[in-house]
């Protein structure tokens, strides 16, 4: 049989090779299966399911069509269907933002507590109930957001803009959301809401932050907000900047959980493009002003300006006249 004529043998009758491709699949699906009940890999073999992006992401568009109604949906809006309108967007963000609290504390009882799960349900309806009667302070908060955007940005031509288009809004949305279900103690979600605007918008801000009210962050690309850090009223802060903790050991992770590490920026306070301000102890003054690019570490009284002291460029090559 000629080289051609076994070629087209083996190419009708592939099922030696099936069978080959299933005993090596099947050699993988052992192994791994190995590496999950070693204890040394990571995975979540659980009756439960926990939490899904995709569902947190549709509770942040939700709360958002609330919050700034008319500005998110193709639904006609007016005051005559306003209540209406509310009630129905209100009772799905109740029903959907409830499940996945549900999940999430489930999920956190039965995998590190150890413990059956006793009134998960009850506690997860019941802290969605709470996040949504602070809709309305939300709201106000959120309005004042706005208008520290519009004051504090020549660039900004009208409230529409700030809400449509401003990355550093969007972040703030999302933050505000999250640190009111870190406060109410629910596991999971609020890590997922920030890291979603983080994703989108490179604004990275934990949800156990404090920011206080008429918070602007301009462009914001690269800014980084550490978990205690604690932010006055009427603060602006541009892109690259990054309010962190000092240099950490290895057993970090224990060793300073739950304790101040990041700063403390008062009322008033500017904050310009790559500042880096570090540690727990560490107060800026209120009405201070951080030039960019510098580089503090320590505590400055108010009404200070600190700036980098500028340094002649470096030309390789002709140097212009």
């Amino acid at each position: 049989m000629s080289d051609k004529n076994q070629l087209a043998g083996h190419c009708q009758n592939p099922e030696v090779y099936l069978d080959r491709r299933r005993e090596e699949l099947h050699k993988v699906v052992n192994r791994l299966t190995k590496t999950c009940l070693s204890g040394n890999c990571f995975e979540h073999l659980a009756p439960q399911p926990i939490p899904l992006r995709e569902k947190t992401i549709a509770i942040i568009k939700q709360a958002r069509k609330i919050i700034f109604p008319g500005y998110f949906t193709q639904t006609r809006i007016d005051p005559v269907n306003l209540k209406y309108y509310l009630g129905q967007e209100l009772s799905e963000l109740h029903e959907m933002l409830g499940h996945q609290i549900i999940l999430a504390i489930r999920h956190d009882c039965l995998r590190y507590e150890h413990d059956s799960c006793r009134n998960c349900e009850e506690r997860g309806l019941d802290a969605a109930t709470k996040f949504v009667k602070q809709l309305p302070q939300l709201r106000e908060t959120l309005a004042g957001d706005v208008r520290a955007a519009l004051e504090g940005d020549p660039a900004a031509k009208s409230v529409d803009q700030v809400i449509f288009s401003y990355p550093g809004l969007f972040a703030i949305s999302i933050y505000r959301m999250a640190h009111l279900l870190h406060h109410l103690e629910v596991p999971l979600l609020p890590r997922m809401m920030t890291e979603y605007a983080h994703n989108l918008t490179g604004i990275d801000i934990n949800p156990g932050a404090h920011i206080d009210e008429n918070f602007f962050i301009d462009h914001g690309t690269g800014i980084v907000i550490g978990e205690t850090t604690r932010i006055g009223r009427r603060v602006r802060i541009y892109q690259g900047v990054t309010l962190g903790a000092l240099s950490l050991p290895r057993d970090a992770g224990e060793s300073l959980r739950n304790k101040k590490r990041h700063p403390t920026i008062e009322d008033d306070v500017i904050i310009y493009a790559g500042a880096t301000i570090l540690g727990g102890d560490t107060v800026i003054g209120a009405r201070s002003v951080i030039g960019g690019n510098v580089w503090l570490t320590s505590s400055i009284p108010p009404d200070t300006k600190v700036l980098q002291k500028p340094q002649p460029p470096i030309y390789s090559g002709r140097k212009p006249s």
